[in-house]
């Protein structure tokens, strides 16, 4: 089997040797937390326009109940990392749930010095999830533009 990145010095091509070692390579140094350790709920906003980090965006987490029913849990505003400064659901309140992130991105974007439509294409991005393990750490971010954006569910 030939890759594009050639073989290990054994003859063996560097996947196939990966899973000849097993997961030990991937334990964690000690001390670094665990997944289990890092539960909860976090977010992280890129701004693709600047390309980098959305400083000042306000982002609010509710937690949905039955059809048409949210709670706001967080009503926050990313610092210039573009996150948040204390996850959005703390491990000790992880919970099983159905929630919505909206980003404030309309606002975002004109205090940034662009000029929008009236009404901008993209004003309040919702996303919606789920969090079905409460031991596990969700990290839900946004990359987004005034006319795109984009999320997966992050580590």
């Amino acid at each position: 089997m030939r890759f594009c990145h050639g073989q290990s010095g054994n003859g063996v091509a560097p996947f196939e040797a990966l899973m000849l070692t097993g997961l030990a390579a991937f334990r964690r140094p000690h001390g670094f937390p665990t997944e289990r350790a890092l539960a909860g709920l976090t977010t992280h906003v890129l701004d693709v326009t600047r390309g980098g980090p959305a400083r000042a965006m306000r982002v609010e987490l509710y937690e949905l109940a039955g059809d048409d029913g949210r709670n706001l849990v967080a009503d926050v505003e990313t610092n210039a990392d573009g996150r948040s400064d204390k996850p959005l659901i703390a491990p000790a309140d992880a919970r099983v749930g159905r929630f919505e992130l909206v980003f404030h991105a309309g606002d975002y974007f004109r205090a940034e010095g662009m000029r929008l439509a009236d009404p901008p294409f993209l004003d309040r991005v919702p996303i919606r999830f789920a969090i079905a393990d409460p031991g596990a750490h969700y990290h839900v971010p946004l990359i987004v533009s005034p006319w795109s954006y984009s999320t997966y569910r992050g580590s």
